[in-house]
């Protein structure tokens, strides 16, 4: 939080810049904790913004055709699509290219409104989840390379997409390359529950909407200890509708994961600890 985390030194006001209430634009900005400071002037602010949160962000602008369009972004943990596959892209390609179930049937027209709708004073948010499966069983990777950095495959999902260098944008239904190569067991261990906190505001000067993206991650295993958490997931699974299964990667771990969950469920049942009144702590 400012000024306890980061601080700015500003440049004079003048007319037409980039500031906020006539403060003058930012010239430095410096995190305190690590007494770290980044010159604006000379640095990539979206670099630097990406560097400053813990979400990816995403920059979309008008086009002279009234659709918005990736123009920047700092994006690391994507998961299972790339920057470099999306940048340039309309907001209806971005979702089309990825098979998002029905957007082009029932979402395209309403999301396109709703961005030019979409006012600076108003914050939009919403929250989805899938279910990743990580391979875990490796081999100790070599410490200079990518898998030693990014175990969990947070940022990407190699378990299901394969190497990321020699990834074209495919369809979820596309079976994981260990699958493939029967060299690997789905366990309860292997499969995270992933979830996304999202964001869009207009930003007021520019006119962009900027889309944030906050990754929550967690084990299953750990999930389901939470009272009436296994019962509650395990329905929510059951209800996917075929096209949203595919596009999940259901076929991956469905099998595995329901009758872990049913397990689960049914030991707290039986001690009496489903309960869903609880709190839950994560």
């Amino acid at each position: 939080r400012y000024p306890s985390i980061y601080a700015v030194e500003r440049h004079e006001p003048s007319p037409g810049d980039f500031s906020w209430f006539g403060q003058g634009q930012i010239k430095n900005v410096t995190i305190v904790p690590l007494q770290t400071t980044y010159d604006l002037d000379e640095e990539d602010s979206m670099k630097v913004a990406g560097l400053l949160v813990p979400d990816d962000l995403a920059l979309m602008l008008p086009g002279p055709d009234g659709k918005y369009y990736l123009q920047a972004g700092s994006i690391c943990l994507a998961g299972s699509w790339r920057l470099e596959d999306k940048i340039g892209l309309p907001l209806s390609a971005i979702h089309t290219s990825a098979d998002v179930p029905q957007y082009r049937e029932k979402l395209e027209f309403s999301m396109d409104r709703f961005f030019n709708k979409l006012q600076p004073d108003k914050l939009t948010l919403r929250n989805n989840y899938f279910f990743q499966v990580v391979n875990t069983d490796h081999a100790v990777p070599d410490a200079r390379s990518f898998a030693s950095v990014d175990p969990k495959e947070l940022s990407w999902s190699r378990t299901a997409l394969g190497d990321e260098d020699l990834f074209i944008q495919s369809h979820h239904a596309t079976p994981a390359p260990d699958h493939e190569a029967g060299s690997f067991i789905v366990k309860p261990e292997h499969i995270y529950f992933r979830s996304e906190r999202q964001s869009l505001r207009r930003l007021p000067r520019s006119g962009a909407i900027l889309f944030t993206i906050r990754t929550y991650y967690e084990p299953v295993t750990s999930l389901a200890r939470e009272p009436g958490v296994p019962g509650r997931m395990a329905s929510a699974l059951r209800s996917w509708p075929e096209d949203v299964a595919i596009y999940k990667g259901q076929a991956r771990y469905k099998d595995v994961l329901l009758e872990y969950l049913d397990s689960m469920h049914e030991n707290q049942v039986r001690e009496g600890t489903d309960s869903t009144t609880t709190k839950y702590p994560l």
